[in-house]
């Protein structure tokens, strides 16, 4: 049994004992514990405490669940020249990550043509496992992309400027170096730009149904019963095996002895394989904004077919699953840190230079979605989260149920019929993934906002309600 100690209001702790070199911290409401407590989350927030280096705390936001090595909504800094680099705390879908759009388009515009909206999209969008793209390219343009990422695609007339201006890194992930990605790797990523994939992944056509901060929201663009469309996808086969390679690599190098968890296989941040895994990482990520670049560009082709004047805006583009250097104070002093986020979103606020010049002045936009029969929201970043949380906040809901609970428990048709009576139209690549992403299957988005809202650690701006889902 973990001992759990209340702090205050919506913070535990797990005291530093054993192995553990920092305590761990989960930030939730109790009744959102008492849900982390179902699975080995807590464990892995001990286990992750054991890692050389580590610093101030293991963190738990309240969308944790239990994930491969680090829990997903786990967030950990680790000293520049001390510490490690774990894929098991980036995740396999590396840059598994947001992008918000906002149009020029009313709620009423879109009820009108619901059908026809959707099936453009179904078609201009792959989705599915293994659904390949129509974008053929060789393969010294595609380590272009992978050094070049949504800058690239922009650059080759994919976009505009601002898109990638309004992406996190700017859509280009410094440090990237194709060559120490596995030609299986290049393989399985070279015909996936521009596909949606499979598992949590969607697309969905949504409406700004509350406003909690009007200045903000004017400064992001946003408005009631303006249509927006959300994009939930990463780096694909490409990450996938990317991770795959530098695990194995690293076991090899290192061994898994003295770890609490195979899955927290890692190696030193300053070391030949943790400098070679991270320049890989970096392709990946760059894969993945890649990705949404062109998801967005064939959306915006698509509905100017049924919509002429549309317009189609890039809000912002946020990170989950991903490795990254930045400056954050620790015990009184400004250092730089290796900040791993698995299902974590950055969330920092006002004034930082990594943040887009449009926003500079309010804060980082922070997207999180909810399941596709509820909410999502955009919230802003604080300067408390930078203070509390490495400038970090939750990814999402965070699932209650496992994938076979939910295929056990749960029914495809029901699941329909609740959502037409939301008047929400779901189109899915097959009935088990409607089963495995079913509103019962995750937390109380409102909850859940709620925790990080309270205490700060981003803020609420708008809620948008979906009217059009497409599932992965």
């Amino acid at each position: 049994m973990v001992k759990v100690i209340k702090k205050s209001e919506n913070i535990y702790e797990i005291p530093k004992e054993g192995e553990m070199n920092v305590p761990g911290i989960i930030f939730a409401s109790e009744k959102i514990l008492e849900d982390i407590k179902k699975d080995q989350t807590l464990e892995q927030v001990m286990n992750v405490a054991t890692l050389p280096g580590i610093l101030k705390y293991s963190i738990a936001l309240p969308d944790a669940h239990r994930g491969y090595g680090f829990p997903i909504g786990g967030v950990a800094a680790f000293d520049e020249k001390k510490g490690i680099i774990c894929p098991g705390g980036i995740g396999y879908d590396i840059n598994c990550s947001v992008r918000l759009l906002k149009t020029n388009l009313t709620k009423k515009d879109i009820e009108n043509k619901k059908l026809e909206v959707m099936n453009q999209l179904q078609r201009d969008v792959p989705s599915g496992v293994g659904r390949g793209s129509s974008f053929n390219i060789s393969r010294n343009k595609f380590d272009e992309i992978l050094k070049g990422g949504a800058q690239w695609m922009v650059k080759n007339g994919f976009g505009v400027k601002e898109d990638y201006l309004h992406t996190e890194e700017e859509g280009m992930m410094e440090g990237a170096n194709p060559e120490k990605v596995s030609k299986k790797a290049v393989s399985r990523g070279i015909g996936q730009l521009g596909t949606l994939g499979a598992g949590n992944h969607f697309l969905d056509v949504m409406y700004v149904d509350e406003v909690c901060d009007e200045k903000i929201a004017k400064v992001l663009g946003l408005k009631k019963g303006q249509v927006c469309i959300m994009i939930h996808c990463g780096s694909r086969g490409f990450g996938h095996q990317v991770a795959s390679d530098y695990i194995s690599a690293m076991e090899n190098e290192y061994g898994a002895k003295d770890l609490k968890n195979r899955e927290l296989i890692n190696a030193p941040i300053n070391s030949k394989l943790g400098k070679d895994y991270y320049e890989a990482m970096c392709c990946a990520v760059n894969f993945a904004f890649a990705n949404k670049q062109m998801i967005t560009n064939n959306i915006r082709k698509g509905l100017i077919r049924i919509f002429p004047k549309i317009k189609v805006d890039v809000v912002y583009d946020v990170c989950h699953n991903i490795a990254k250097f930045e400056e954050h104070v620790v015990n009184g002093r400004k250092q730089k840190v290796c900040v791993h986020r698995k299902g974590a979103t950055r969330s920092f606020g006002p004034g930082r230079k990594e943040i887009p010049a449009t926003y500079r002045k309010i804060g980082q936009p922070v997207l999180i979605p909810g399941s596709m029969g509820t909410a999502s929201y955009v919230l802003i970043g604080t300067k408390k989260a930078e203070e509390m949380t490495f400038g970090s906040s939750v990814h999402g809901a965070g699932r209650l149920m496992s994938r076979t609970s939910a295929r056990n428990e749960l029914n495809a048709d029901k699941i329909r019929k609740q959502l037409d009576e939301k008047n929400i139209s779901l189109r899915s690549a097959s009935m088990k993934g409607v089963i495995e992403e079913a509103p019962e299957v995750y937390k109380d988005i409102e909850e859940v906002v709620n925790v990080v809202h309270d205490l700060g650690i981003s803020k609420k701006v708008v809620r948008l309600m979906p009217m059009i889902v497409i599932n992965g």
